[in-house]
């Protein structure tokens, strides 16, 4: 084996490791959710969370106040997170496990229709025909007509448009933007939001049950620590790819906690948005018709607000483009 071979696999079991985290974080939100409501989970997890990340944006010495660059973007974005994290807590909290990660799934198919306005982007036959495949995948996996829609399939599905859309403004913006911004707007506002609901829907909390929140919280950024690790060893089309191990995770956890089977339509409905996924992922890293590389370019995953975005804390040398002007040249 070489030494790059090494590497990329060290990076492989770090991005696995990370997902496995995430996996069991997610336990923890649907445990909570079958007791509390979404809005007091993410007030809690954010409180939580802001001590943790607080440490993490002490790295950034740079003088200069807190004013967004892009305030109508920065605002879009924050109202992205909110949403995403509200709608993704909910899911989670009640449908199973393996039909919310395939919803979720999607977002790397959505980011790709939303990049064709936001930052240009051209997609060619193949991408836009495994959109179109993906999105049907979709549909196999929410059976319309066949089965009942609820409030959780539609939570996921917004979800994941919320989260697309949040990911290509910080693909637009994600440069120009100092980090303590990107990172400070979206927990604040899920805190005064979250908050201003929490009246209206408390319920008082055990200690154990408050010590899961903190654990949601810690999981999360231990899940973006060990990511981040990851995008540092290996090319992102290696480690962005592992993402979709979490629907092992889930089909085991839902089994083994909360007595969840795995449809024969969440099954095949995954299958083929994960081809989807994996094809657009794979075409982007080969060049094929994309400038932008949304999907690639997009390191975070949805429905954590408690923690930082992973480019911000990666080399400049692996975020990308370095400048509107890179992105523009790029879309010659």
């Amino acid at each position: 084996m070489s030494p790059e071979q090494a590497t990329n696999l060290r990076g492989v079991a770090l991005a696995l490791a990370s997902f496995g985290v995430f996996a069991t974080h997610d336990v923890l939100i649907k445990y909570l959710g079958g007791l509390y409501s979404p809005f007091q989970i993410v007030f809690f997890s954010v409180l939580f969370g802001f001590p943790m990340v607080t440490f993490l944006m002490m790295r950034d010495a740079k003088e200069a106040n807190l004013r967004p660059v892009y305030p109508m973007w920065t605002a879009l974005r924050t109202a992205s997170v909110v949403i995403t994290a509200g709608t993704a807590f909910y899911a989670f909290s009640v449908l199973p496990l393996a039909q919310t990660y395939a919803i979720l799934f999607a977002t790397p198919l959505l980011i790709t229709l939303i990049a064709i306005p936001m930052l240009g982007e051209r997609v060619g036959i193949h991408r836009g025909g495994a959109v179109i495949v993906g999105l049907a995948g979709v549909m196999i996996v929410l059976q319309p007509g066949a089965t009942d829609l609820t409030l959780g399939h539609l939570a996921a599905l917004v979800a994941a448009i919320t989260g697309a859309f949040g990911a290509v403004i910080m693909r637009k913006i994600g440069q120009e933007e100092r980090s303590v911004v990107l990172i400070l707007y979206p927990m604040m506002a899920n805190v005064v939001v979250m908050g201003a609901a929490l009246p209206f829907v408390y319920e008082p909390m055990p200690g154990k049950d408050m010590l899961a929140l903190a654990v949601i919280a810690g999981f999360a950024l231990i899940a973006t620590s060990l990511l981040i690790g990851a995008y540092r060893l290996a090319p992102a089309a290696i480690v962005a790819p592992m993402q979709y191990s979490q629907i092992i995770w889930a089909t085991f956890y839902g089994a083994l906690f909360f007595g969840e089977g795995l449809e024969t339509a969440t099954m095949i409905g995954t299958a083929v948005i994960v081809a989807s996924g994996l094809y657009i992922v794979f075409r982007e890293d080969r060049g094929g018709r994309s400038a932008t590389t949304p999907v690639l370019r997009t390191r975070s995953r949805i429905g954590s607000p408690s923690v930082p975005r992973v480019a911000s804390l990666l080399p400049r040398s692996l975020r990308g483009p370095q400048s509107s002007q890179d992105r523009h040249d790029g879309q010659e």
